[in-house]
């Protein structure tokens, strides 16, 4: 019997820290890899800095679950590295980010309820 994560979306929960936070940075407009990368560690303050393998192995996977798909828009030729792929978030990718931020929040809940929750985060 299916629990709740376990919805046609939340099958894949838990997804790894590196696709979720991929899920997070294409939340907000499309990114190549590089950025992807970036992006991760400024918002981790360079907790999490996955390596090209991690990175574009992620990609890999979550371009094979529909999570993201490559993008055909391109900034500007003079401005951009035409090898670069760039990458956005699909409904699918949406609905499962959801499905592991609920997933997440349950987890919070149960930890603070057992073992309190820290004054400093």
């Amino acid at each position: 019997m299916p629990t709740k994560n376990q919805s046609a979306t939340g099958a894949l929960a838990p997804i790894s820290p590196v696709m979720f936070h991929i899920l997070l940075s294409l939340g907000v407009g499309e990114r190549h890899g590089y950025a992807l990368k970036r992006e991760i560690a400024l918002r981790t303050d360079g907790k999490l800095r996955p390596g090209p393998g991690v990175l574009y192995g992620s990609i890999s996977k979550m371009l094979e679950l529909g999570l993201i798909e490559e993008s055909d828009a391109r900034p500007d030729r003079h401005l951009d590295d035409e090898r670069r792929r760039y990458y956005r978030i699909t409904q699918h990718g949406r609905k499962v980010a959801q499905a592991e931020a609920a997933r997440m929040r349950e987890l919070v809940e149960m930890a603070a309820a057992r073992f309190g929750v820290p004054k400093h985060a």
